[in-house]
């Protein structure tokens, strides 16, 4: 049977052994909250260089969306004064870029505005089609006629100026009584046989 003193010694080693533990596991324990909070840092700082990115690259791309949208209108406002002419055989007394006009409290810009004897001419211009797009226009000309009174005794022709049109998008133009503008082999409108003829057998 182990004396006293042998007792003691184990007992003693054992308490060693146990502070020997606690000790390491508490080193390990604040190792591993440095490198977390090293980690936490780090991904802080790469969340922040991501946000910064992020907005530099949004930027990037409404800059080059607007300078997209501005070409397309420099493109289409020097052949409206030909198409108007060729379709719809009337020769424009006022054509105006980028129009805006306040009334009443409400302000809007217009992308086009073509003034005729007896027509004016809408065009909005996007540098590609939406569906959406073709709701906003009608939107569009219903707060034109509030804003431009002066022109309400003229007839008010509607057109969706781009660079392209797909088949489906131009239907859908016809049938919402809306002109689409693009190119074929020059800039021209696309549908003009079917809804001319359409607003021809109904009058």
């Amino acid at each position: 049977m182990p004396n006293l003193t042998d007792r003691v010694d184990r007992l003693e080693k054992a308490i060693m052994e146990l502070v020997y533990v606690q000790h390491k596991t508490e080193m390990e324990i604040q190792s591993l909250r440095r490198e977390m909070k090293e980690f936490k840092d780090e991904m802080k700082e790469f969340k922040n260089r991501m946000d910064k990115e992020v907005k530099r690259i949004n930027k990037h791309w409404g800059e080059l969306a607007n300078k997209m949208g501005t070409i397309v209108e420099d493109i289409i406002f020097p052949a409206t004064r030909l198409v108007i002419r060729k379709y719809f055989e009337c020769d424009p007394i006022d054509l105006m870029m980028n129009v805006e006009r306040k009334r009443n409290g409400r302000r809007e810009e217009f992308d086009v505005v073509a003034v005729c004897e007896d027509k004016v001419f809408l065009i909005e211009v996007k540098s590609t089609l939406r569906q959406e797009y073709i709701v906003q226009v009608k939107e569009k000309a219903k707060r034109f006629k509030e804003l431009f009174p002066e022109y309400n005794d003229k007839e008010l022709i509607l057109i969706l100026g781009t660079l392209s049109i797909k088949r489906e998008l131009l239907n859908q133009l016809t049938k919402e009584g809306i002109y689409g503008m693009a190119y074929r082999e020059c800039m021209d409108i696309l549908n003009f046989e079917e809804l001319h003829g359409k607003s021809r057998r109904s009058h």
